[in-house]
């Protein structure tokens, strides 16, 4: 596995559970990311502190201000950084976090290390907010030109709607 790669999967696996707001709402590659790692769903309760620190920790790094959240994010979640060849791909990759731990230790392990990563300008990736107005989720982006600016395509499409309605009316 690429690690760039993993460091996207991760941060789009963070950005999905702040966007959806808890574990109910996650994908299917994201529940799937949790089973990989023998991860259960996390209780809800206990998730909750941990996100809203993680949505601070994005919305600092999209602001480009400070980065006290991912700061306190590896204090409070400490990594621990070993080496995985679970895909059976021969080269080793680094993970954040042990397989197995319960849930917001190792959500919370594995996302501090990956905003880390981004806050740095590290990975390949640049994290965004969604330009459609009164959206405001966050998305991953990983496109060559890093020139995304929705989190996804309903949203793109009712912005494009709305400014040739906008234009029509003159």
């Amino acid at each position: 596995m690429d690690y760039v790669d993993y460091l996207g999967n991760v941060t789009r696996f963070a950005v999905e559970l702040v966007n959806a707001g808890d574990a109910d709402g996650l994908s299917a590659d994201a529940v799937e990311m949790l089973d990989q790692h023998q991860v259960t769903m996390p209780d809800a309760a206990r998730l909750r502190p941990l996100l809203a620190l993680i949505r601070i920790a994005l919305e600092q790094i999209v602001d480009g201000g400070s980065t006290e959240a991912v700061s306190a994010l590896l204090r409070r979640h400490p990594p621990q950084m070993h080496l995985s060849d679970h895909d059976g791909a021969g080269a080793p990759h680094i993970h954040f976090a042990a397989n197995g731990l319960e849930p917001v230790r190792w959500i919370g392990q594995t996302v501090a290390a990956a905003l880390a990563h981004v806050a740095t300008g590290d990975p390949g990736l640049t994290l965004g907010r969604c330009a459609a107005d009164g959206c405001g989720k966050f998305f991953v982006d990983q496109s060559r030109n890093r020139t995304r600016r929705f989190c996804g395509n309903a949203c793109a499409s009712r912005t494009t709607v709305a400014a040739y309605r906008s234009r029509q009316r003159g």
